[in-house]
C-alpha cells in the first residue's frame, strides 16, 4: 500500500484533516520537535498519565536531539483521527488505543484488547515472547506505522449503568458505550453499542443520551466523576482484561532517526507499559472504595450476561478470520495466553487463593 496516497479521512466517520492545521517538524541547530496527538483530553488518569509520561522519558532520554510536544485530542485533530493523521504524514507520532482504528485493520483489536482475551501481564507476555512486536510492526508497515505498545488500564470493569442487569434480557435495546470487539460481541447480544470518545461520556451519561458506558477502572472513572450520573458500577468485565496503550510513530520518521534514538522510543514505550499498568493496580482499590462510600453500587453481572456475552464474542471474533493477517494474530495470541496461562493457572491463582483463606 502507498502510503503518501493513503486517504486522511477516519474510519469511524470524521473528516479529512487539514495539513495546514499542523506543524511540520521542526530542526534547529541539528535538533528536532516532533508532533505527538492523542486520543484523550489533557488530564485524563491513566491514559494521558500514560502519554505524558511517555512523553516525558522520551524527552528526558533524548537530552534535546528530539523533544516531543503533545497535543490532547481536539487541538489538533479529534480523537479517532490521529491514526489518519501519523500514517498520511501530517503529524508525527499517536498515543491511543489501537481497537480503535480496527475499521483500518481488524488486527488492531489485539494490541489493545478482545472479549476474553489477555490480562496485561499476558499482553506484555505474547508481546515481548510470543512474537506479538513482529505482528504489530508487520501490521504497522501497511500504514506507514512504526508501533510500540506504551500503556496498560489493566483489567477494565463491566462498566457503569443508570438500571440493574437482571439477565441478558436487560442487555436488549440497552443504550452502551463501549468501543472495539468488544463493542461488537454486544451488539451481537441485542444491545445499541456506540463508540463516544473518552472526553464525551460523561455528558453522553448525564444527558440520557446512553444508558451506560465502560471506560477504564474505578481510578480513572472516578476522576470524571460517572459515579455523578450512574447508580449500578458492574465490576466484572469480560470486554478488557488488560488494555494496551500505543505509541505509534509515521515511518518515514522513525527511518530519519538513529538507532539510538529509535531505541530510546522502544525503551521509553516498554517503561511506559509497566508503569501504566502498576498505577492502575495501585490505585484502583482504594478507588473503588471511596466510590463506594459515596453510594455507588458495586455489582456483578449473572451468569447467563457472561454466558450471553462469550457466544457473541466468538461470533464477533471469526467474522474476519477471512483475513489471513488476522488469524495469524489471534492465533498467535490464543497461543501465547493458552501457553501462559498453563503455569499460572496452577501457581499464581492457587497462590492467591491460599494467601486470601490465610489471611482470613
Amino acid at each position: 500500500m502507498d502510503r503518501r496516497s493513503f486517504l486522511t479521512k477516519s474510519a469511524l466517520g470524521g473528516t479529512a484533516v487539514a495539513a495546514s492545521a499542523l506543524a511540520a517538524p521542526a530542526y534547529a541547530q541539528g535538533k528536532r520537535t516532533l508532533t505527538m496527538v492523542t486520543s484523550v483530553p489533557d488530564g485524563f488518569a491513566v491514559f494521558d498519565d500514560a502519554a505524558v509520561k511517555f512523553v516525558d522519558m522520551v524527552n528526558v532520554m533524548m537530552d534535546g536531539e528530539v523533544t516531543i510536544e503533545k497535543k490532547a485530542a481536539g487541538q489538533l485533530v479529534g480523537a479517532f483521527e490521529v491514526f489518519d493523521a501519523v500514517s498520511s504524514g501530517q503529524a508525527d507520532m499517536y498515543h491511543s488505543a489501537d481497537y480503535y482504528f480496527g475499521g483500518q485493520h481488524p488486527g488492531y483489536y489485539f494490541f489493545t484488547a478482545v472479549p476474553f482475551g489477555a490480562t496485561g501481564g499476558e499482553m506484555i507476555s505474547w508481546y515481548q515472547h510470543g512474537g506479538g512486536k513482529e505482528l504489530h510492526d508487520e501490521l504497522g508497515q501497511i500504514f506507514g506505522l512504526k508501533s510500540f505498545i506504551a500503556g496498560n488500564t489493566g483489567h477494565q470493569p463491566g462498566g457503569w449503568f443508570n438500571k440493574e442487569i437482571k439477565s441478558a434480557a436487560d442487555l436488549q435495546g440497552l443504550k452502551f458505550r463501549m468501543p472495539g470487539l468488544g463493542g461488537k460481541a454486544l451488539g451481537l447480544t441485542g444491545a445499541s453499542v456506540q463508540n463516544i470518545p473518552g472526553g464525551e461520556i460523561y455528558q453522553a451519561l448525564s444527558s440520557g443520551a446512553i444508558d451506560g458506558a465502560e471506560w477504564i477502572g474505578p481510578f480513572a472513572d472516578e476522576r470524571l466523576g460517572f459515579q455523578e450520573v450512574c447508580e449500578f458500577y458492574y465490576t466484572g468485565g469480560m470486554h478488557e482484561p488488560g488494555s494496551a496503550l500505543t505509541a505509534a510513530m509515521n515511518r518515514d520518521v522513525w527511518d530519519e532517526m538513529s538507532p539510538k534514538q529509535q531505541q530510546i522510543i522502544e525503551t521509553a514505550a516498554m517503561a511506559t507499559h509497566h508503569w501504566s499498568l502498576s498505577q492502575s493496580n495501585a490505585n484502583n482499590g482504594a478507588a473503588l472504595e471511596r466510590l463506594r462510600a459515596q453510594g455507588t453500587k458495586i455489582m456483578q453481572f449473572p451468569d447467563d450476561v457472561w454466558d450471553a456475552f462469550a457466544k457473541a464474542s466468538k461470533e464477533a471474533l471469526d467474522q474476519d478470520m477471512g483475513d489471513e493477517l488476522f488469524a495469524r494474530i489471534r492465533e498467535s495470541q490464543e497461543s501465547s495466553v493458552r501457553s501462559t496461562y498453563g503455569w499460572t493457572s496452577i501457581s499464581d491463582d492457587e497462590f492467591t487463593r491460599q494467601r486470601a483463606r490465610a489471611q482470613g
